[in-house]
């Protein structure tokens, strides 16, 4: 069978319909990776992937249902609108019924293009990089492991009501992992990218190294709330829960962090005692994002009826103020609020900062420098109390040095109340969020000091 290109594929399950309104969409994949170990690459992989998705809309007379059914490959598209149809026809009346979106948001993309695509190619001058990083970490009887991946993703969506979008999506990370060859001392070092070409071996192996030099000294100390300084990286996954959980739905139902004691939300109100800005931006150099919705169920942070609808820049917290929370147009519409989209980036700022982690090191006269934090859960979503664990490399910095690594801890923290105990922000710059990375890529995010951060227990995992 002769696979279509994914406009077509778009164009004849919109021609197949019979339903009320439609929205079709086709993702199409490329990744390639490369993994290594013991100071040896591994493997090596190249994939490709496409994922056809139909959300037909049923007006049934007592409200619009909507149904969606999803198939990989070449599937045949007029069974896959049957079916969608048919669960639209089957599931009752949405209540974030909308009337499609039928104006184009700006950077709607070439729809005639061909799919983007990577390939093993874009590790072109990585790979040789990081063969240097292998001979060093020999010389230095040090063991290097880790994993690079670049994916592109081209989606092409379209709707009844003659939208005809396209996107481009380029993501990449490397995580490298240091280890001394008796395995009692683990760091880590990793960088998002979208082409690789601004990807700096060199200073991730440097890190590394660094880390290690600093874990040969070894200091136990027991739980309790330490000075902490957190990377980028750690702050980004701390960040990231509590963007995911800004659901105005629930915030004003009295579900989330977000919701005001006695009805409502808490927009308006001070969250950060430094006048950071948390946003998105899909526009954001080097973090761009899709630009419009791709939804393909419903949910309190996004609906099947915005498919299409801009999700243009926003502050979500605005000098240290709630400012946004997500809301889709049937909920905006339910609260006479406005419509806010979710965006897949994040930046935090403090504007006008300049410090570096090193430079906030030098200021410190006791404390703890973190790495990287994981396994992280939500204990209770009214704080939104995290628990998680600290991981590959947890230092104990006195007179402004590093003086060594300690153990790892169990930690309770909400990153909503952190926010209000930061006393310092350093220099915003892209991360690699380490817990988050398999869906999220896209963050910039500054160094931070917090001056009590609960380290509840001691961890025994290294």
């Amino acid at each position: 069978m002769t696979q279509l290109k994914p406009q077509e594929l778009v164009e004849k399950a919109l021609a197949a319909s019979t339903a009320d309104g439609q929205v079709a969409f086709v993702v199409e994949g490329s990744q390639a990776n490369l993994r290594w170990a013991n100071n040896s690459l591994t493997t090596n992989g190249a994939m490709r992937s496409r994922q056809v998705v139909v959300v037909s809309f049923v007006d049934g007379g007592t409200g619009t249902a909507a149904g969606t059914v999803a198939r990989s490959g070449n599937p045949d598209v007029e069974e896959l609108v049957a079916a969608s149809e048919q669960a639209a026809r089957d599931a009752g009346p949405a209540e974030d019924a909308m009337p499609l979106v039928s104006e184009a948001p700006p950077g709607a993309g070439d729809w005639d293009g061909d799919p983007a695509e990577t390939s093993i190619a874009v590790f072109a001058d990585f790979a040789p990089a990081l063969g240097e990083a292998f001979r060093a970490a020999r010389g230095r009887d040090e063991l290097l492991f880790g994993y690079a991946e670049h994916a592109m993703e081209s989606t092409y969506l379209g709707t009844s009501t003659g939208l005809r979008l396209r996107h481009d999506q380029p993501s990449g990370r490397v995580e490298l992992n240091g280890k001394s060859t008796d395995y009692s001392r683990s760091v880590w070092a990793g960088v998002g990218t979208r082409d690789f070409t601004d990807v700096d071996v060199d200073r991730l192996a440097a890190e590394v190294e660094r880390k290690l030099g600093w874990s040969q000294r070894r200091v136990e100390l027991p739980a309790g709330r330490y000075e902490t300084l957190l990377p980028p990286s750690a702050v980004s996954d701390l960040l990231i829960y509590a963007y995911w959980t800004m659901e105005a739905r629930d915030a004003d139902e009295g579900r989330n962090v977000y919701a005001k004691p006695g009805g409502g939300n808490r927009i308006g109100e001070r969250l950060a005692g430094l006048p950071l800005t948390l946003r998105s931006d899909p526009f954001a150099p080097g973090l761009e994002a899709h630009p419009f919705q791709v939804v393909s169920r419903s949910s309190g942070a996004a609906s099947v009826f915005d498919n299409g609808m801009a999700t243009p820049a926003v502050d979500w917290i605005r000098d240290g103020v709630l400012a946004n929370l997500v809301r889709p147009r049937a909920w905006a519409a339910r609260t006479s609020a406005p419509a806010v989209a979710a965006v897949d980036n994040l930046v935090l700022e403090l504007p006008g900062a300049t410090a570096t982690q090193d430079g906030m090191v030098a200021a410190t006269d006791r404390g703890l420098l973190l790495t990287t934090l994981w396994y992280i859960r939500e204990v209770d979503p009214q704080t939104l109390l995290l628990t998680g664990l600290t991981r590959d490399g947890v230092f104990l910095v006195e007179g402004g040095e590093v003086t060594g690594a300690v153990n790892n801890f169990r930690f309770n923290e909400s990153p909503v109340d952190l926010l209000a105990r930061i006393t310092e922000a350093g220099r915003t710059e892209r991360t690699l969020p380490r817990e988050w990375n398999d869906w999220f890529t896209r963050a910039a995010m500054p160094p931070v000091r917090v001056p009590d951060f609960n380290m509840s227990s001691v961890s025994p995992a290294s």
